[in-house]
């Protein structure tokens, strides 16, 4: 005797009506938006004095423009993309470091440390901070008639003529030490929440083996944790790329000395503020969009390559 089978319900529907906000919003907020930088970014497009010219079709020739050498022969884009790998590698790599310390400190299971709410909030406070705010705290606190240099100069430590806003080292670390102090904390309760997610059971387990602690670090926690780091360095690297209003208010716009100090979205902003070159903008745009896309996709390949073998092995198993 034949059964009718009843037809199941499926509610992958109610899924796709939940995730479809988000594609509305990103569709016209972010897509469009993209696509009509790179479409203005073939134009010639700024004001000579009162004069408005264009917008007149040019093709590459904004892209030609901003790799070609200036007047002394070197070329901006490339050395403040320079400057902002260097002032981002000086604030990320010991935010991810000691971020990555901190919360394995935190919600270690042999030291059950308690507080763990008030550590969190502590560590987060700088994040609440605005950035312009905290440049400005930099900026009058390392000032020629700043307290650190008067300290300073009271115990011999410098003479009159060492400036922090002027000189390239003292103002580049200043700039990565006030990107690390906002952002550690976030990082950190980010990658203690990845662990906390770590079945416990793994540790004890690793424990009854006889691994020692970094054992337990390199070999349970760095590959279960793979995720959450890649997010973590990603996010990073995009939001350093990105880096303006610290470095912007601390040189005044100027990236002192020299331009040592200059961002791409400081490079960027001149073309919008200054020269209102729409054309050049949107051709720096898309350079710095290619840019982030490019290194984010080798930043995922090399720091996820680790944690797909360790699937891959699982799988065959």
């Amino acid at each position: 005797m034949k059964t009718k089978r009843g037809r199941g319900v499926s509610y992958a529907k109610y899924g796709y009506l939940f995730i479809l906000p988000f594609f509305i919003v990103y569709i016209f907020f972010t897509l469009i938006p993209q696509l009509m930088t790179f479409y203005y970014s073939l134009f010639e497009n700024y004001r000579d004095g009162l004069t408005q010219v264009g917008p007149n079709f040019v093709g590459l020739k904004n892209y030609v423009t901003l790799f070609s050498p200036d007047n002394t022969g070197s070329i901006g884009i490339l050395k403040y993309f320079g400057n902002t790998l260097i002032l981002w590698v000086m604030g990320a790599v010991p935010q991810i470091v000691i971020a990555l310390l901190l919360a394995v400190f935190f919600t270690s299971y042999r030291m059950n440390l308690k507080g763990q709410q008030f550590f969190k909030t502590v560590i987060y406070m700088p994040n609440l901070i605005m950035a312009a705010a905290f440049a400005m705290l930099f900026s009058t606190l390392f000032s020629n008639v700043g307290p650190v240099k008067q300290i300073l100069l009271a115990h011999d430590l410098i003479d009159k003529s060492f400036d922090f806003l002027t000189m390239k080292i003292p103002v580049r670390v200043l700039i990565a030490l006030m990107n690390f102090l906002m952002w550690f904390g976030n990082t950190t309760i980010l990658l203690m929440a990845g662990i906390q997610g770590i079945d416990q059971n793994m540790f004890e387990a690793a424990e009854i083996d006889g691994a020692n602690s970094l054992q337990v670090f390199f070999r349970v926690t760095l590959p279960l944790l793979a995720p959450i780091l890649v997010y973590t360095v990603i996010t990073a690297m995009i939001g350093g790329l990105q880096m303006f209003d610290v470095p912007q208010v601390l040189t005044n716009g100027k990236g002192t000395p020299n331009r040592a100090s200059m961002t791409m979205v400081m490079y960027l902003n001149n073309y919008l503020t200054t020269s209102k070159n729409y054309g050049m903008a949107g051709a720096v745009s898309v350079v710095l969009f290619l840019v982030s896309t490019g290194l984010s996709l080798f930043v995922y390949n090399s720091l996820s390559s680790q944690y797909k073998d360790t699937d891959r092995k699982r799988d065959q198993i």
